[in-house]
Parts: structure tokens; C-alpha cells; sequence
């Protein structure tokens, strides 16, 4: 596919993902959970300071978050209802546009997947045989990327690991006038022992199995790099390694061979560590928070995706 590399120079936010220099508070970019008919904000087991919202609180949070120099979000959508067939539109479509009208100065990347919607869990549909079916989950996978775009998102974060999700989302996208929508991908994720409060959070635990079967293999450190090659030649504006610390040895190779913006996500696994150690009193946490920061900025990551960027510009200031 031929790149266009416009929507990169299209905005600031965009401008401050892509620049090549190291990272930096306006290159972090602050996870949210959003839960369809919670009354109260629920505190997350593992990830002090962090919330599943309801859709008044999620307002207050973002409000706070921008006060403590937060530029961009990456919103994760949890409805109330699993469906193998149907999406929850208007909790999509109502909260994305509020959002968008309360704050119209940030910028809002929505995590695209299916895992919460879907009753296995699982971040895709399978036939009865058990084998992946691929064109029903492309095909909803990127009715929800259409679903966000139209609803106000600005940016696109497809984290399903489909072969083919990143064409299909561009296709639709650029179909409906959202040409100007970039995708930043999860290009290289692995399956992985680090995603546990997350799972919490968004409610996306698999109902059986894990999810080997699409997920990256730890050990294979040539599909790492090719799922990245595979998501820049599909139409891919930025790229990103997940989990960022056990990954981190690809981004520089990801970087040098696709020539695009390449960020990690420090998972929730990461901070429940460092939130554990800190409780045990074996580690101060905005310190060792700092420690891992300069290890990404060193590693040459492009942005960050970390449940502290609230604390960002407070410990890089």
C-alpha cells in the first residue's frame, strides 16, 4: 500500500508522536477505562491511581489528567452486554462525542478490539471447528473502527493481531471519509504473563483457551519483526511493541526496518510491579517509574503508552 505520510504532519499531537527525538511528556499517552452503566468509579486491583470510569467520572478524570500536562488518551470502551453480533452504539457514539465536546483540545485514540464485546472473550470469532475466522472478524473488527471514527475518535489503535485488520480498517476508513484518522498499531504484541489487571479492567478475560493462537510466541523473534513489516505495508502510521519492557529489544530493529514511529506499552502488568514493590518497600515508585522511563527513552521508543503519564510532566519536570 502506498504510505501516506501527511496524516503524520497533520496535527501537533501527531507531530509530537512522529518527531524523532527522545521521549518526552508529550509522547505519553494515558490509558482510561470507560465501563457502560457503572454508578461509581471502581478502583483497579494492582494499578494504584487508576480507574475503571463511569461515564461522569471518566470527564472529571480527564479533566485532572489534562491539569497534569496529558495530551493524548488511548480510551478502552467496556459495555455492559456481551454480543457476538452486535455492538453497543450508543454508548460508543454518545460518551466518544462528549468527550470530544467537553475536550476538544486532546487528542483520543480508541482502543479497537473485540475482546469485551465478545462472549468468548477472545479477540476475534471462530468457526465450529475451532479455527479463526478470519474474514467475520475483519469484517467487525473494523465496523468498530468505523463505529469510533464516525463517533469523534482521532486516532485508531487496532490491538486484535489479525492478519489483514490494518487494510481492512484503512479501506473502511478512507470509504467513509475518515482519510485523516491514523492507525497506530499493535504490530509486534505478545501473548504474555504481564496483562493480568488489564484483563480486570476491560473485562476481556478468554472464556477458554488463551490466545497463542494470534498472539506472539515470546521466543519468535522473526514473526515479531515481520508483524510489524506486515502493518506498515497494510497502511500502518505508527507501530508499537507490547509489553514494552520485555519487548524492548525489537524496537530499535522494528524502527530501522519499517522507518516508522515506533512506540511501547508499558502494560499493566509493568506498573502492578512496580506499584507491588513499592507497597513491600523494597523500591520508591515514582523513581524506579522514572528508571523505566529513561530505559524506553534510551531503547529510542517514539511514545509511550503508561498508566503513569499523568505523572509525567510532575517527574520530568
Amino acid at each position: 500500500m502506498k504510505q501516506n505520510t501527511l496524516r503524520l504532519r497533520s496535527n501537533q499531537f501527531l507531530r509530537d508522536l512522529s518527531e524523532s527525538g527522545s521521549l518526552n511528556t508529550k509522547k505519553m499517552i494515558q490509558p482510561l477505562f470507560l465501563v457502560e452503566g457503572l454508578t461509581e468509579k471502581e478502583p483497579i486491583k494492582g494499578l494504584t491511581g487508576v480507574y475503571r470510569d463511569t461515564n461522569k467520572t471518566i470527564l472529571k478524570q480527564i479533566e485532572a489528567d489534562q491539569k497534569s500536562g496529558v495530551t493524548q488518551f488511548l480510551l478502552f470502551m467496556v459495555p455492559n452486554e456481551k454480543s457476538d453480533t452486535s455492538f453497543s452504539r450508543e454508548f460508543y457514539k454518545t460518551n466518544i462525542s462528549l468527550i470530544k465536546k467537553e475536550f476538544p483540545n486532546l487528542f483520543l485514540w480508541l482502543d479497537t478490539c473485540i475482546c469485551s464485546v465478545t462472549t468468548t472473550g477472545h479477540c476475534c470469532h471462530f468457526h465450529s471447528n475451532g479455527v479463526i475466522d478470519l474474514d467475520l472478524s475483519l469484517k467487525r473488527l473494523s465496523e468498530l473502527a468505523l463505529i469510533y471514527a464516525d463517533a469523534g475518535a482521532d486516532g485508531i489503535a487496532p490491538s486484535d493481531m489479525m492478519d489483514g485488520r490494518i487494510a481492512s480498517h484503512r479501506k473502511i476508513l478512507d470509504e467513509n471519509n475518515h482519510s485523516h484518522i491514523p492507525i497506530m498499531s499493535y504490530s509486534t504484541k505478545f501473548k504474555s504473563n504481564f496483562y493480568g489487571p488489564f484483563r480486570g479492567a476491560a473485562d476481556s478475560s478468554p472464556q477458554f483457551g488463551d490466545r497463542s493462537g494470534y498472539q506472539l510466541d515470546v521466543r519468535d523473534r522473526d514473526t515479531a519483526i515481520q508483524t510489524s513489516l506486515r502493518d506498515k505495508e497494510e497502511g500502518a502510521d505508527l507501530l508499537m511493541v507490547k509489553p514494552g519492557m520485555t519487548a524492548i529489544d525489537l524496537l530499535g530493529p522494528i524502527k530501522e526496518k519499517t522507518g516508522l514511529p515506533t512506540g511501547a506499552y508499558q502494560v499493566s502488568g509493568e506498573y502492578a510491579s512496580l506499584v507491588y514493590l513499592a507497597n513491600e518497600g523494597f523500591l520508591d515508585f515514582e523513581e524506579a517509574m522514572k528508571e523505566t522511563w529513561n530505559v524506553f527513552r534510551r531503547a529510542g521508543s517514539s511514545f509511550l503508552i503508561t498508566y503513569g503519564a499523568r505523572l509525567a510532566q510532575r517527574l520530568y519536570s
